[in-house]
């Protein structure tokens, strides 16, 4: 038996021995830990997600809404990642708008106004309940060149980074793989969001580094966070191939990566965004554990 699947299988086991035994479980919490609701039990109630959230030694859930921060808060835990949009509001109920709802998000100069109400709107909020990040939508269908793109988002990060410092939240910008989820979609290599955090020039604008989905579109994981982690200022994880547990059944070794993130002085968070396919809470037991170096 190899180190790497060593690992792995005895963190199921302790995994399953905690989880029986229904105790906190120690963690050495050098890289702060969250999970989407998505890793736990379908249709598991969200009182019972942030129980287990707290047992297991997470400080939170990741993608989680204004909705669940009282619940959250009730058993010590943030939402590590919450969402801001980027796009601007729809129509209110009523009659119809006189001009149709505008097209796409902040990609065009012309929603800035709008989507700058809704941004300034959900900093606030966020501040207000001690959220720590916000993530920006950005076009999942790319329809202008990357050098207009980039620009035009961060003419809009810049009309509203003075805020996001002021109350201490972070806009993060979410990359994508187009290779198999989101065909099209435009935040799909790191450098495309680096030069955005480079033109904003804020430490409250920073890239949501997603492992998954950079290693179908780039690879060379480690190296890439080493080079750019002054921009990074969250990771989402998943197994690759299929977006799984991210044990040895896949071909990323997560607890190298969790390392190499450490080392760099890393202290923003790490949310697990998978979809388990064995016995979640065991599972995410385990994704914990590797991730805990």
């Amino acid at each position: 038996m190899t180190r790497r699947s060593f690992l792995p299988a005895t963190a199921g086991v302790v995994g399953a021995s905690a989880l029986a035994a229904d105790q906190p479980v120690k963690r050495k919490l050098r890289l702060k830990q969250a999970a989407t609701k998505g890793c736990f039990p379908k249709g598991m109630p969200l009182e019972d997600m942030c129980r287990h959230a707290a047992r297991l030694g997470l400080v939170g859930l990741d993608l989680s809404g204004p909705a669940d921060w009282p619940t959250l808060k009730k058993y010590g835990l943030i939402s590590v990642m919450s969402g801001a949009g980027g796009r601007p509001p729809g129509p209110a109920a009523g009659p119809p708008p006189a001009q149709p709802p505008a097209r796409g998000g902040v990609e065009r100069k012309e929603n800035h106004d709008q989507a700058e109400q809704q941004m300034i709107s959900s900093i606030t909020l966020a501040a207000e309940a001690g959220m720590p990040n916000l993530m920006l939508g950005l076009p999942r269908k790319q329809e202008q060149p990357d050098a207009e793109i980039i620009e035009n988002v961060a003419a809009f990060l810049k009309r509203v980074k003075a805020v996001a410092e002021d109350k201490g939240v972070t806009l993060q910008m979410e990359l994508l793989n187009t290779k198999v989820d989101h065909p099209g979609a435009f935040p799909n290599y790191t450098w495309k969001l680096v030069e955005i955090c480079k033109l904003v020039d804020s430490p409250r604008v920073k890239i949501l580094y997603d492992i998954y989905h950079m290693q179908i579109m780039e690879g060379d994981v480690i190296r890439t966070i080493r080079d750019n982690i002054k921009y990074i200022g969250h990771f989402h994880t998943a197994g690759n191939p299929g977006r799984h547990e991210i044990d040895d059944t896949q071909e990323l070794n997560y607890r190298a990566i969790c390392q190499a993130i450490v080392d760099t002085g890393y202290t923003g968070y790490l949310g697990h965004e998978y979809t388990p396919l064995r016995d979640p809470l065991t599972s995410l037991d385990q994704a914990i554990t590797i991730c805990d170096v």
